[in-house]
């Protein structure tokens, strides 16, 4: 499509168009928040001005959406657990300009530090350990061991049928119902859940039709800062990932057009302003690429009109408070799923690297960061107490830079 076309098209269709790649976002974006204890009219903000905020430095050059990182949520409630929802705000933001110092790197260094600093032995497994340390809390969930008023048999009969219909339409769905399989899961467990009498209605009665979300702001705390910090790197090597993905579809080079430092930047700065309001961490979303892919829908400015229609809903609360009725083991059953699935990701990362793992060298690195990661191991103490993920990727830093590597043919 011509930049003259692109500018010509009429309103109603970009208005629809938008919407359709928010709704294809909608459910992830509002899972993040709902399994962290943050607010998700707060996170349809967010997503919408973390958006906004990627396409003003990149002047709107990426057809992508920005919304809640899944690669986020261990740390988040492992951080709120901790140090309460303002001080993980403050981690956040940390975390965010983390993504702005590694843009200004790449953009004086290029990319060929990054790879050394993280090669896929060390990402590879952190991920992993991203999507395992959860594993036991998506079983709490879709047992209903979270939930107060739901007997284990209706809680198991709910979570699996999300779970059902959520990789039915991951596997076998056409079109547009392929990139939606998170809704249509959320959506047969509400269902259910209504015909068995465990939904309670009560939020949504008593809440406002329109009101200002519930922001908070952050505070500093350097253990919070800390504990966020080293989860960034992961998502952060993904997003060239994510980069290549786009580019891929509309053939065009990214890296080099608006450039990966200023893709970096826009995303880092999207995490910060997220975080600044009481946010979830912001990333660019697959879905609304595979929507993008499926509609040939290639013009940044779709991204523009979903992100504005976010921030309008986020002024909804009936909206919000309908979403946080949706019981727990409707959410643990799809994260059963969503949590494995990042695993994956993880495995398939060291995959593609093509390196021995059983290499002395190589097994080390990944072993440690496994079991650093998911066996639930500290170091420290009081302020400065370092674990789960943020220790499993920095004693993957540290053993892939201290250990020497293997010569040719060893």
């Amino acid at each position: 499509m011509s930049e003259t076309a692109s500018q010509a098209e009429p309103w109603p269709k970009v208005l629809l168009t938008g919407a359709q790649m928010l709704f294809v976002a909608f459910g992830a974006l509002v899972l993040v928040p709902l399994l962290t204890g943050l607010d998700p009219s707060v996170a349809l903000f967010t997503a919408g001005a973390g958006t906004l905020v990627f396409h003003a430095i990149t002047k709107q050059t990426v057809p992508v959406f920005l919304a809640s990182s899944f690669a986020f949520i261990a740390p988040i409630q492992g951080s709120i657990a901790s140090f309460g929802v303002s001080a993980t705000m403050g981690g956040l933001m940390a975390a965010g300009f983390v993504y702005v110092a590694i843009s200004q790197a790449v953009r004086l260094k290029g990319t060929a530090w990054l790879n050394r600093l993280l090669p896929a032995v060390v990402v590879g497994p952190v991920i992993m350990v991203i999507g395992l340390a959860l594993a036991p809390v998506a079983v709490s969930m879709a047992t209903g061991e979270t939930s107060d008023n739901i007997g284990y048999g209706v809680a198991i009969f709910v979570s699996m049928a999300s779970l059902l219909v959520t990789l039915v339409l991951a596997v076998f769905g056409r079109g547009l119902l392929r990139l939606v399989p998170i809704i249509g899961g959320i959506t047969t467990g509400y269902i259910l859940s209504l015909l068995m009498g465990v939904v309670d209605f009560t939020p949504v009665q008593e809440a406002a039709w329109l009101s200002v979300p519930n922001f908070t702001a952050p505070t500093f705390h350097w253990a919070a800062i800390l504990f966020m910090i080293p989860v960034a790197i992961a998502p952060a090597v993904e997003h060239i990932g994510d980069m290549v993905a786009i580019g891929s579809v509309t053939r065009k080079n990214y890296l080099e057009k608006p450039g990966l430092h200023r893709t970096l930047l826009g995303d880092g700065l999207a995490t910060t302003v997220a975080a600044l309001f009481g946010g979830p961490p912001n990333t660019t979303y697959s879905e609304v690429t595979g929507a993008v892919t499926l509609t040939r829908a290639f013009n940044p400015k779709y991204m523009v009109v979903a992100a504005v229609i976010a921030i309008i809903l986020a002024f909804v609360s009936k909206l919000g408070a309908l979403l946080q009725t949706i019981p727990g083991p409707v959410m643990g059953g799809i994260m059963t799923l969503l949590f494995g699935s990042i695993a994956v990701v993880g495995m398939n990362t060291l995959v593609r690297a093509g390196q021995s793992l059983t290499a002395p060298r190589n097994l080390v690195v990944v072993s440690l960061i496994l079991v650093f990661g998911i066996g639930g191991m500290q170091f420290g103490g009081g302020q400065f107490t370092l674990q789960g993920v943020s220790l499993a990727a920095l004693v993957g830093i540290a053993l892939n830079w201290l250990l020497p590597r293997e010569q040719e043919g060893e």
